[in-house]
């Protein structure tokens, strides 16, 4: 689930911070800048681990700050493909079952990896296992804030960097023309970073509570 990252970074070390040790105030300025971070095709940067190189530092002209090229490990929340993890579900959509680690949240079950057959309750908003038993079919129900054991079978990153300014000329005349409704709401929702890709659809995933005896 956890792992460490070698790293390089160039760190700038304020003047009103050289009173202190430089390890202190570079993995001050480290986690400053990238706990609870996510660094594109790496993971969620937790903490930093250790310091395992400083190269010298050079103060450049017209800034007093010390700019210090750093080696590190730094701890990142990376699953590998087909871990096994334990969370709790965080809210239904038709778009599947939304899961929380408590310090992640981006993971998402879509319909075709729950257990089968599965039905989503348009009224109640949570998602249903119709499970066959020799009495008939019981609806297993996947409540909010219940514990839920999936396996990752995917992970998406996204590049949410701020991109430069459109290419595209205005004309002279070109009259200003209103966005079609609901276009202005889907642009201004933040797209996740990262997101996991969880299934249930096998014996001894799903909530905790179906499989204990």
């Amino acid at each position: 689930m956890f792992v460490l990252v070698e790293m390089v970074d160039t760190v700038r070390i304020p003047p009103w911070s050289f009173h202190r040790q430089l390890n202190d105030a570079i993995s001050e300025e480290l986690n400053k800048k990238l706990a609870n971070k996510v660094v594109y095709n790496v993971g969620l940067c937790v903490c930093l681990y250790d310091i395992t190189k400083l190269e010298d530092s050079y103060i450049f002209p017209g800034d007093g700050a010390s700019h210090t090229k750093v080696h590190f490990r730094y701890v990142v929340f990376h699953p590998f493909l087909d871990e096994i993890l334990v969370g709790k579900i965080r809210g239904c959509s038709a778009e599947g079952v939304h899961v929380s680690l408590g310090f992640f949240d981006d993971i998402i079950i879509p319909p075709e990896s729950l257990q089968q057959p599965a039905k989503f309750d348009e009224a109640e908003q949570v998602w249903m296992w119709e499970y066959e038993t020799d009495e008939g079919a019981h609806d297993l129900y996947m409540d909010q804030g219940e514990e839920i054991r999936f396996r990752v079978v995917d992970e998406v990153f996204i590049d949410t960097s701020p991109s430069g300014p459109s290419a595209e000329k205005e004309g002279p005349s070109a009259a200003p023309t209103a966005p079609p409704a609901g276009l202005e709401d889907s642009a201004q929702q933040k797209e996740a970073p990262y997101t996991l890709i969880g299934s249930v659809s096998e014996p001894g995933l799903g909530l905790l509570s179906w499989w204990n005896s």
